[in-house]
């Protein structure tokens, strides 16, 4: 047990610490001035506290068991997600959510990022490094992916699924898929994308008819759409929270208004400010410095697990840090990128910084797996 204590990563463990102090001031702000949210120091801290056990806990678990048997927490977190979908209570527009008790709420889309990663590295380790071959593998490994992705789809959680394709294409990055076969899907995806935004912009009424009707989208991924890229024909309410988002950051400048100043924050005119849209709090009342600082810790954190991947001798394990790695890059992207105007408003959360204990539990088990990476890295380290 010395022996694996020693061979923690103590640099990731001081910056999820300083994440945490953070976390607990950034929430605090967003939420000292709505009547309608109170969410205790208290609470949070235990969450993270509880969070950070978890940390510690799955460091010391051996990554090699789950990836000999990754099968079985497949399984079962589709089972999961197929249960939410079909009978869990909508909570925020989403039926994403295993109800355990009045404070506390689960939410598998969450955990099925974990499992996911587990399961790809677990197919790109029987490969033993070769290149990836399109029937045998790449096909297969997107079926896995996709999956999952049509079931967080339609509860509808646009967020999560789009983190689940983001991991799949960093672990075909790492499993080296040919590039004639990613040429290809970019050019099909790519071209499909044009296609399909091109007869949006000319027939929305058709897409939005016979989508919705036959395929089940939802009205409010249109009106995403449309706030993104057509915003003179956008929903008013999503239109507002991303003009006010856009507003507010801007507002903070260089140094920001200080903190529990932030106007826009203080006068509710940022919706899910203590959550989804944290970054706003950042930019407004830290401005562009302390945005610019939060972006580097994420900066340092993902280089640290980096280094663990290119040290790591098993294969497995390095498979596994960058699945964890490209989930945080895309999730970072996105939540940003939707507060300044460079993606679709999708619900999705800051890691480690925004409130949410589903969210922050499995962020903490990731860097969990990937400390496991570093400690049983060696063959030698026994119980």
């Amino acid at each position: 047990m010395l022996a694996k204590l020693k061979k923690l990563d103590y640099t990731i463990i001081l910056i999820l610490l300083v994440f945490m102090v953070i976390s607990s001031l950034l929430v605090h702000s967003a939420d000292v001035s709505d009547p309608l949210i109170n969410i205790p120091l208290k609470k949070q801290i235990i969450i993270y506290v509880m969070a950070l056990i978890a940390l510690v806990a799955s460091s010391f678990f051996d990554y090699r068991i789950l990836v000999r048997f990754s099968l079985y927490p497949y399984l079962i977190t589709i089972v999961l997600l197929v249960y939410v979908w079909r009978t869990a209570e909508v909570i925020n527009g989403s039926s994403g959510w295993i109800k355990i008790t009045e404070d506390f709420s689960f939410q598998p889309a969450e955990l099925m990022k974990l499992v996911l990663i587990i399961a790809l590295a677990a197919w790109l380790h029987k490969k033993q490094g070769e290149d990836l071959l399109l029937i045998r593998d790449v096909i297969p490994m997107g079926l896995i992916t996709l999956l999952p992705f049509g079931l967080v789809f339609v509860q509808p959680d646009l967020g999560n699924a789009v983190i689940l394709i983001g991991i799949l294409i960093g672990m075909y990055w790492i499993g080296n898929m040919k590039y004639s076969h990613a040429l290809f899907a970019l050019v099909v995806i790519g071209g499909a994308l044009i296609v399909a935004i091109y007869f949006y912009s000319m027939y929305p009424w058709l897409f939005k008819h016979y989508l919705g009707e036959y395929l089940g989208f939802k009205k409010h991924w249109f009106d995403r759409v449309d706030t993104f890229l057509f915003p003179e024909r956008a929903n008013y309410n999503l239109r507002y929270q991303a003009e006010n988002s856009l507003r507010a950051i801007g507002s903070g400048g260089l140094g920001g208004e200080g903190y529990l100043n932030g106007s826009s924050i203080h006068s509710n005119f940022i919706p899910y400010a203590y959550s989804d849209a944290i970054f706003v709090v950042v930019g407004e009342e830290f401005g562009f410095r302390g945005a610019a600082i939060m972006l580097m810790l994420y900066f340092f954190l993902i280089y640290r697990m980096i280094l663990i991947a290119i040290q790591s001798r098993n294969r497995s394990g390095a498979y596994i840090i960058v699945g964890v790695v490209a989930m945080y890059v895309f999730q970072i992207f996105e939540n940003v990128g939707m507060l300044i105007g460079l993606m679709p408003l999708t619900g999705i959360t800051l890691p480690f910084v925004s409130y949410g204990g589903t969210s922050l539990l499995i962020n903490m088990l990731c860097i969990g797996m990937v400390l496991s990476v570093k400690i049983y890295d060696e063959e030698g380290i026994k119980e």
